[in-house]
């Protein structure tokens, strides 16, 4: 299958579920490689993952699986296996790339798969780094981010609706098989890669200093909206309407005070403190003061009016509001933004769809496109690949050990 794209000719094979692995995967078909999912012939663990439309149809999954290619597979059958091993290890330069999240024994298993093909590079994401179950928030809460997100006392845990980790995991899976293939092109050789969820987090954790702060014996208090470390928070308009303000940087500080006005306001409070706020830490320090003022200016003006300024003076600053007046209002998640465009989706219809946010100066920036059906090409990818003709697939699928592949229904 051409594709076009920075990573045009790769045919990278995935069998994975939920989040990390299916990112890692999307990542790279984003760019132009023909990715192609090993699915069970009634779908896999995330199949049905909310959220869901009429006949329990996830949006879930057809958004980690765009651009991808779906080969349906009865992986319970020894000749189901054997199909999907022969599909990972088959030949070509620019093949012979596999990821997955699920243990990596049977025909998941690394050293298997190398017989066939010594040159094989195999991700396999794990929960942590002794091959244990773990997710998002059982990460969060080993981390002890529950403890200093929200609000609230010292013992009551808030759990974060993002998974951060498995976002930054995902991304690194697609790094990792990156990587190990410009090895093998210099040398030959193949790679296993394993990658654990937890030790992304408790990396990241070190990277930005929380691990190193505990450390020392500090303990991290509980912030709520406010900005830790410089000066930001929440605010309240006179018509209701709440939006953030951030002044973290030096520019981002004076160009708040100069749409504001409230420069000398703020130079008495320094004044009276004992602090330079040219410093974002001394900012933090003052921040229920400087909330005051600041939200005094706020609370006067609708939201339109406070806006206004804000751009004009080009103030960091944000509206809230819900993901269903982001879809509906904001221009910046619509087809007026060239990430997105309106994919007609099989069995859902017209849907808007990001493409990949890099934008490469002199490559091709492949358009977002729809996910596949369920075993949508099974058997293509078998002829294309494996050379099954016509006849012997349809014997495969007499016997049950490949889908039905029936073509989607809009």
């Amino acid at each position: 299958m051409f594709r076009n794209g920075i990573l045009a000719g790769l045919r990278v094979v995935e069998a994975s579920a939920f989040v990390a692995a299916p990112l890692g995967g999307l990542t790279l078909a984003q760019m132009g490689a023909d990715v192609i999912r090993i699915d069970p012939l009634e779908g896999g663990l995330d199949y049905r993952r909310w959220p869901v439309v009429d006949e329990n149809l996830s949006l879930f999954w057809r958004g980690l699986n765009k651009s991808k290619r779906s080969v349906a597979l009865n992986l319970a059958d020894p000749e189901g296996r054997e199909i999907a091993m022969a599909l990972i290890s088959a030949e070509g330069g620019d093949a012979g790339l596999f990821i997955t999240n699920f243990p990596p024994r049977g025909w998941l298993d690394y050293e298997q798969l190398r017989g066939r093909r010594p040159d094989l590079i195999q991700v396999t994401l794990q929960g942590d780094h002794k091959g244990g179950s773990a997710v998002d928030y059982t990460v969060n809460a080993r981390l002890g981010i529950p403890f200093i997100t929200g609000e609230g006392g010292a013992d009551r845990a808030v759990n974060h609706v993002l998974p951060a980790w498995d976002v930054a995991t995902g991304h690194l899976v697609a790094v990792a098989l990156l990587a190990a293939e410009r090895r093998r092109s210099r040398t030959g050789q193949g790679e296993h890669v394993k990658l654990a969820l937890e030790d992304v987090a408790l990396a990241v954790m070190d990277h930005l200093g929380f691990l190193a702060e505990a450390t020392r014996g500090q303990t991290r208090a509980r912030n709520g909206n406010e900005l830790f470390g410089a000066f930001g928070r929440d605010f309240v308009c006179r018509d209701g309407r709440r939006l953030i303000v951030i002044a973290l940087t030096l520019k981002q500080w004076r160009s708040l005070l100069e749409a504001t006005s409230l420069g000398e306001a703020a130079s008495s409070i320094e004044r009276r403190l004992g602090l330079d706020f040219a410093k974002e830490g001394d900012r933090f320090r003052a921040r229920r003061e400087l909330a005051e003022i600041f939200g005094a200016w706020i609370g006067e003006r609708a939201y339109a009016e406070a806006a206004e300024l804000f751009e004009r003076g080009g103030v960091c600053w944000a509206p809230y509001q819900t993901i269903r007046e982001l879809v509906d209002a904001d221009p910046a998640c619509s087809p007026e933004n060239p990430l997105f465009s309106l994919i007609d989706q099989p069995e859902v219809g017209p849907i808007l769809r990001a493409r990949s946010p890099l934008r490469f100066q002199h490559a091709a920036n492949p358009m977002a496109e729809r996910a596949p059906a369920l075993g949508e090409h099974t058997q293509a990818v078998l002829s294309e690949v494996l050379g099954i003709d016509s006849t012997a697939y349809g014997r495969l699928r007499a016997r049950g050990v490949v889908a039905a592949a029936d073509a989607p229904r809009d």
